[in-house]
């Protein structure tokens, strides 16, 4: 009996055996599916966006993208530009000094007593009621302003104040509304873009391109008192008084004076620092005239024997003028100006620019070298006289340059 159940069991074991492997071959075959559908999944996931902590922990690079245009720059700076026209009058022609000819010209309807001599040039707006500051060799001698804006409008303009000795001046017109150009504050850099805007040639108003090539040129001979940006951008007659800006329509300088053996641009060109337009700018329009400190010495950069000093930096002293300053505060010939109020002087340049941009009165603490000694001066500063010649360069050296001579820069004898 127990053999026959055993059998049986057996028997039933088998009839279910090949329905649980067909479950397990299925159950197999379903996991393997689902698996290989979920790794397939994240394989072709779509690449996600990283955190912005993520992103900004990543190194970025610090060129920036190529800019294809300054149009807004320029005509942002463009609307305060404009041109100036000047007339002068000429009472009597010079043939007319001959009664001869005089006779000659009044039979034959001759030339007239008056002759106009016109010139052309560029200004910068610089306040809203009519301010505009340009070149003081724009405006001399000019009987007649004309100044034509860059909407089409135009005004006579009055002279409120002119500064020959740095090639300043501003003129104002009665006109309101106007759109002043504003000044950079940061300091410009060699290699910064420059754009140069004015009335070159007449032909109305122009923009050049270029780079700031250099600062703080001095010792060209042009002006008493020096500081130029030099740049490549192009700059020709009829831009005097323009607009040097940045790539923002900023501006950073007037545009002065070029280096040409044709007249026109060869890619050397000089404008005065918006530091000396404004200082000079705010002085004109307060009282009509720049009032600076005054010394009272002949100096010069190079040393008369820099190997017996142990320093190759200093203004020598050549000579001490009566009663100035420099004599009541005991400064003697030979003397070696080191720092003026811990200013280093590196040059003569930078003595008379430092002292010209103080006021009459401001005391200064000047550090010297004496005999080979260092010595310690306070030096009162007066107004510069009115006869006080201008401080021009006295060449010690030529250099000739194609029938142009070019001072040596660092033999030079100054004024201050």
């Amino acid at each position: 009996m127990s053999s026959s159940r055993n059998t049986n069991n057996k028997a039933s074991l088998l009839k279910w055996l090949p329905w649980v492997l067909l479950l397990l071959v299925l159950a197999a075959f379903i996991w393997l599916f689902t698996s290989m559908k979920s790794t397939s999944e994240a394989t072709w996931e779509p690449p996600r966006t990283p955190p912005a902590e993520q992103q900004a922990a990543e190194p970025v690079s610090d060129t920036p993208a190529p800019i294809s245009s300054y149009h807004n720059a320029v005509a942002r700076a463009s609307q305060s530009v404009v041109n100036i026209y000047t007339t002068q009058t000429m009472t009597e022609h010079p043939y007319m000094d001959d009664p001869v000819l005089r006779r000659f010209f009044e039979y034959h309807g001759g030339p007239s007593q008056e002759q106009g001599n016109t010139n052309l040039g560029s200004g910068v707006i610089v306040s809203e009621d009519g301010y505009i500051v340009t070149n003081a060799h724009v405006i001399e001698k000019a009987d007649e302003i004309t100044v034509a804006f860059n909407d089409g409008r135009k005004s006579r303009a009055r002279i409120i104040g002119t500064d020959p000795d740095s090639d300043l001046a501003v003129i104002k017109v009665d006109m309101t509304g106007l759109t002043p150009l504003g000044f950079r504050e940061d300091p410009i850099r060699v290699g910064d873009l420059a754009l140069a805007i004015g009335n070159p040639f007449g032909v109305g108003q122009t923009v050049t391109q270029g780079i700031i090539s250099a600062t703080g040129r001095t010792g060209l001979g042009v002006n008493k008192f020096e500081d130029f940006i030099q740049t490549d951008a192009a700059i020709n007659p009829g831009n005097s008084g323009g607009a040097l800006v940045d790539a923002h329509g900023e501006l950073v300088g007037i545009n002065t004076v070029i280096f040409s053996r044709s007249g026109g641009s060869m890619g050397i060109g000089f404008a005065i620092p918006t530091a000396l337009v404004e200082q000079v700018m705010n002085a004109l329009i307060k009282d009509g005239r720049v009032s600076r400190g005054w010394l009272g010495i002949e100096i010069q950069s190079q040393l008369r024997d820099p190997t017996q000093l142990e320093t190759s930096t200093g203004v020598e002293v050549l000579n001490v003028i009566d009663n100035s300053p420099a004599a009541k505060s005991g400064l003697r010939v030979g003397d070696i100006v080191l720092t003026i109020d811990d200013v280093e002087m590196t040059d003569a340049n930078t003595l008379i620019q430092y002292v010209a941009r103080k006021p009459p009165n401001t005391e200064l603490d000047a550090q010297i070298l004496r005999q080979g000694k260092n010595a310690q001066v306070k030096i009162t500063l007066e107004e510069r006289p009115a006869q006080e010649p201008l401080e021009r360069p006295v060449l010690l050296q030529n250099e000739s340059m194609g029938g142009m001579e070019q001072p040596n820069i660092q033999a030079m004898k100054k004024r201050q």
